[in-house]
């Protein structure tokens, strides 16, 4: 009996010391520095992909010895479930510990794409298309199926498309679709806009949001320098409130579509458009443009003044005039020296 007992004692020391070791081992194992280089790899991790095949592709790849410590502390911690898709950075130095922590975070790879004031709802789109990482869904849809996807209850009832985006940079992660984006955009519009309406100034000509946004599209369009939005802004409202017409190239152009090849003629001005604001009165039927914050700010916060004309100086700025006669003097003086892309504004009618 003494013997059994001797005999028992010494196998649950070795089976204590056993454990130990074995606690000792997976310790150190977790805590030990992964086979990672110094320069960032990728690797990623598929959606609905169990914790288990990504810890085994590891392996695969060298980057773990074993995947055994690995599912014993994921297990332990319960992190089976929250293990995130998408593609991370793994880099030296990094254990398992850290390995473990960062494929359940939201750290994952961010891509980014920008879009600019004065941009187009088609060229926004193209944009898109260009993101190989994102997640293409819109393609072959027309932009009407497209805006039909859009919430957003400020601008709900405007189907069509055009500058219902905000101009800005946005953040991704592969596996996100260009409609997410999109969604982002016109949501952030919507919030901006909203903002900006409900600190408006006081008698403008301008009855909805929308209506600011179309007039900040042509005030965007306009701009070349950045201080000269109000005083643009004002010279439209002036003349909204007049009933004079707005006159402005942006809108003809814009109304030409695929038309334009890069000049306007009088015979241009004479086409009657629905955007064609040398024919039309008040504003044409939606934005021409992406606008920022800064063109729809301007347009509900027009600069004071008597201005009614301006023309491009060459040089990204206006002069701008109070009456037609004064106005007629300047595209003279600046007509033939100014830059191509530059055009005078407020010409006297045909």
């Amino acid at each position: 009996m003494s013997f059994l007992r001797t005999l028992s004692i010494k196998f649950f020391w070795l089976f204590l010391i056993a454990i130990a070791l074995a606690a000792y081992l997976y310790h150190k194992s977790i805590q030990a520095p992964l086979n990672l280089p110094e320069k960032p790899i990728v690797f990623e991790v598929n959606k609905g992909e169990a914790l288990s095949s990504v810890l085994n592709r590891l392996v695969a790849q060298e980057v773990l010895v074993h995947a055994l410590p690995a599912k014993i502390y994921s297990r332990l911690n319960k992190l089976d479930a929250k293990i995130k898709a998408g593609e991370f950075a793994l880099a030296a130095p990094i254990n398992t510990v850290q390995l473990l922590a960062l494929l359940t975070s939201n750290e994952q790879i961010r891509y980014s794409l920008t879009l600019v004031e004065g941009q187009r709802f088609s060229e926004a789109r193209a944009l898109l298309a260009e993101h190989e990482k994102l997640r293409q869904t819109l393609a072959g849809k027309s932009d009407a199926e497209v805006r039909s996807l859009l919430k957003a209850d400020l601008l709900k009832a405007y189907t069509h498309p055009e500058g219902l985006l905000f101009p800005d940079t946005y953040f991704y992660r592969k596996g996100d679709s260009d409609l997410d984006i999109l969604q982002r955009a016109h949501t952030r519009l919507a919030e901006v806009l909203k903002a900006e309406w409900q600190q408006r100034s006081e008698k403008l000509p301008i009855k909805t949001p929308y209506e600011a946004l179309i007039l900040a599209s042509i005030v965007e369009k306009e701009t070349g320098v950045p201080y000269e939005r109000g005083e643009i802004a004002g010279v439209f409202v002036r003349r909204l409130n007049k009933g004079m017409r707005l006159q402005t190239d942006p809108t003809v152009i814009y109304g030409l579509g695929d038309a334009y090849k890069g000049n306007i003629t009088r015979a241009h001005l004479k086409q009657k458009t629905a955007y064609n604001t040398y024919r039309i009165n008040g504003l044409p039927p939606t934005p021409i443009a992406l606008a920022g914050r800064e063109a729809i700010h301007a347009a509900l916060h027009p600069k004071v003044g008597t201005s009614l004309y301006f023309v491009a100086k060459g040089d990204g700025s206006h002069v701008f005039s109070d009456t037609i006669q004064q106005h007629n003097k300047a595209v003279r003086e600046y007509q033939l020296n100014r830059r191509k892309d530059y055009r005078s504004t407020h010409r006297p009618q045909p």
